[in-house]
């Protein structure tokens, strides 16, 4: 008997729209009469190549990108950004800005430091990444090749509200956990990446959005599969790129659209952040990580304040169909991550499961 699909709360690889997987699985073996599954064209094939482009056409309509802008497929995850960015952009004055409000944007600071003067603009670390810097304490270099920041901290479940700004000094953002959750100003960035594997397609895929003037400036050294004008020049394909992934983007795009959107998904997003917010503004019994100003529309952190207890509602949690709610390792507690393809039924049920828990617990 096939089981019934459960309620995927994980932080990444996460759940994938339903409609978008069974679209998936009726083109599996024979692509619209090609004969063929995806996985198996040569990338490039006259057939693969209108899907790579129409799914290129479809991210650059939903997120408006200028004209201006180079719009990349690549592969090695946001963490092969972290050097990638920095070997592209810091030899124009060898010096660059970071904020760390989180994980993953501490990691993008320590791995640029390998390539020149990296200063901390702004940190979060004082209240154990629970709130994001304001404006007004980005202490920021006028010298700066670039300004860095991570826009969804996913371990802590901190998201910055607005866009920092920074002058001339063009803005570098690592989007991997909230991309197209929302809508977006393309032009306020610089470059703009993201892992798949959130809000966009499998692991393996890396969205790259860059204004074209930033490519070609790259530390001689630079690899050539991590030099952004050789990627550009190439249109994503110096080498083979993660096919079936970028077919999968253009299956959820088109999802997107289905649903109202970036501005239908942004809506979306708060209605099922809300219903989980207020059940922690209202408890007794849990204790939400994220500061409110700060809190993330994609993940969702909190604890009881008693390690047992969290071990406990994981399991039972688990037992109920929700899984991967165990938070990570630097926070505890639990993590719920409602990204883009979470229903709201699955927020409502855990909602209800958490006010359950409580009343058992208290």
């Amino acid at each position: 008997m096939e089981k019934t699909r459960i309620y995927n709360f994980a932080a990444g690889p996460s759940m994938l729209p339903l409609e978008v997987l069974e679209r998936a699985s009726s083109e599996m073996t024979n692509y619209k009469g090609s004969g063929m599954s995806v996985m198996e064209m040569s990338h490039r094939s006259k057939i693969y190549d209108s899907i790579f482009q129409d799914a290129k056409e479809k991210l650059k309509k939903i997120l408006q990108v200028p004209d201006e802008y180079k719009i990349l497929f690549l592969q090695g995850g946001a963490t092969l950004q972290f050097a990638m960015v920095p070997m592209n952009l810091i030899p124009k004055t060898g010096r660059a800005d970071y904020a760390v409000t989180g994980n993953f944007s501490e990691n993008a600071f320590k791995e640029a430091k390998k390539y020149g003067e990296i200063r901390l603009a702004a940190t979060s670390a004082d209240k154990k990444h629970s709130y994001i810097p304001p404006q007004s304490q980005l202490a920021l270099d006028a010298e700066a090749s670039y300004f860095h920041y991570t826009a969804n901290n996913t371990v802590y479940g901190t998201e910055w509200k607005y866009v920092p700004e920074t002058g001339n000094i063009p803005i570098v953002c690592d989007m991997s956990s909230n991309i197209l959750s929302k809508p977006v100003d393309v032009s306020k960035y610089g470059v703009i990446y993201a892992g798949a594997q959130k809000n966009m397609a499998p692991a393996g895929l890396t969205l790259v959005i860059i204004r074209e003037d930033l490519a070609g400036h790259a530390f001689p050294y630079t690899p050539v599969m991590l030099d952004y004008a050789a990627m550009i020049k190439g249109d994503s394909m110096y080498n083979t790129p993660p096919c079936y992934n970028i077919y999968i983007l253009g299956l959820v795009l088109d999802w997107i659209e289905s649903m109202g959107g970036l501005a239908g998904m942004k809506a979306h997003n708060e209605a099922k952040a809300a219903v989980l917010y207020d059940v922690l503004d209202h408890s007794k019994l849990f204790i939400p990580h994220a500061e409110s100003e700060a809190r993330s529309l994609m993940n969702v952190t909190f604890r009881t304040g008693r390690e047992e207890l969290d071990e406990k509602f994981v399991k039972e949690a688990t037992a109920k169909g929700f899984s991967n709610l165990k938070g990570h390792r630097a926070t505890g507690g639990m993590r719920a991550s409602i990204y883009n393809a979470m229903p709201m039924e699955g927020v409502r049920a855990l909602a209800e499961f958490m006010k359950a828990f409580e009343q058992s617990n208290s």
